[in-house]
């Protein structure tokens, strides 16, 4: 889940997209798009939710995959996924 607070002249459609990518830059698997309403009630700023589920998704090793999310074609924010080994 992805919590974003607009601010008053950010109210309308925006379009999102989160990117996946090594540390090399390149996709691990293809880009999620979609848009958001975002709305205000008489308030100065508005809180909306991205909630997904990704499935099916297998590494074959260790890695970082950098998860990037993108408003409006702009670089809002990263957070890094940690791949590590199985013990089992």
């Amino acid at each position: 889940m992805i919590r974003l607070r607009f601010d008053l002249w950010e109210f309308g459609t925006h379009a999102f997209r989160i990117e996946c990518r090594d540390l090399d830059g390149q996709l691990t698997m293809e880009a999620i798009n979609g848009n958001i309403e975002v709305k205000g009630a008489g308030n100065a700023s508005a809180v909306s939710h991205l909630v997904f589920s990704i499935t099916n998704l297998h590494f074959k090793e260790p890695a970082v995959i950098n998860m990037v999310l993108f408003i409006d074609d702009k670089e809002i924010d990263s957070i890094p996924l940690y791949i590590r080994k199985s013990d089992k």
